[in-house]
């Protein structure tokens, strides 16, 4: 008993955590959770261990871990994310041929890495690394860095602390938080993410998000096509194509 006692508090601080517009105190946690101080602390010790909550000192501030956040996308990286978005991808995929031959594809947040669940190739075959369940560097993927830039730059943090988060493929692409931090800004405010050889030379990507009902990034649907083919006319009209499809998948998601 008592350890389903524990567990339903966990949870809840979970809940409390997830529901809050950014890290909280321990002292709100307490409040919302009705829960002493030195309960709360405890169980929020044991959390912070397992990733489940991060704990920022300069604020005395504590948010949502990794591995919740990987817990609670675990359901939509399996059947019904897939079954969403596949003919979304088909769609999309041959939607874009007149404009220039591109693989769609559905990738989601794994930590650090951009996780590739579904892809669709067009008539004209494109060969991209980007395949099913292959896994990128999320901050040099046009795909991990549209879902990146819908998270709270609080988790982006935490995610990517330092230069020794980042992973150099090419040379080109963010190598530190200050670099990434402003990329996602623009990428923001652009409402769409871009990469042009930063994960293989010759190639680029444009990519957006897709949202669920809680306002997180559930997925993000992208294109890759070879970059010489490709003009910055074009390329918007391929990013507009992948907006509208995330924009579709949003929407089943109840996001939209």
């Amino acid at each position: 008993m008592a350890n389903a006692t524990s567990a339903r508090r966990a949870l809840a601080m979970l809940r409390a955590l997830a529901s809050a517009s950014g890290p909280v105190t321990a002292t709100a946690i307490a409040r919302d959770v009705g829960l002493p101080r030195s309960s709360t602390y405890h169980l929020l010790a044991v959390l912070a261990e397992d990733g489940f909550v991060t704990h920022y000192p300069e604020e005395q501030r504590w948010g949502i871990g990794v591995s919740a956040f990987e817990l609670g996308s675990a359901y939509l990286r399996h059947d019904p994310l897939e079954r969403l978005g596949r003919p979304l991808l088909h769609r999309l995929a041959h939607e874009v041929e007149g404009v220039a031959p591109a693989v769609a594809h559905l990738g989601v947040l794994h930590g650090r890495e951009t996780l590739y669940l579904l892809t669709e190739s067009p008539r004209s075959p494109v060969t991209t690394v980007a395949q099913v369940g292959v896994r990128l560097p999320a901050a040099l993927t046009a795909s991990g860095r549209a879902m990146l830039a819908a998270l709270p730059a609080a988790q982006v943090r935490a995610l990517f602390p330092s230069r020794s988060s980042f992973v150099d493929r090419t040379g080109h692409g963010p190598t530190n938080p200050t670099a990434l931090s402003r990329l996602l800004a623009e990428e923001r405010a652009r409402g769409w993410s871009e990469e042009d050889g930063f994960i293989v030379e010759g190639f680029a990507s444009v990519a957006c998000v897709a949202i669920d009902r809680s306002r997180r990034p559930a997925a993000s649907i992208g294109l890759t096509f070879r970059s010489d083919r490709v003009g910055d006319r074009a390329r918007a009209v391929l990013a507009r194509a992948a907006v509208r499809a995330a924009g579709d998948l949003s929407r089943r998601l109840g996001g939209g």
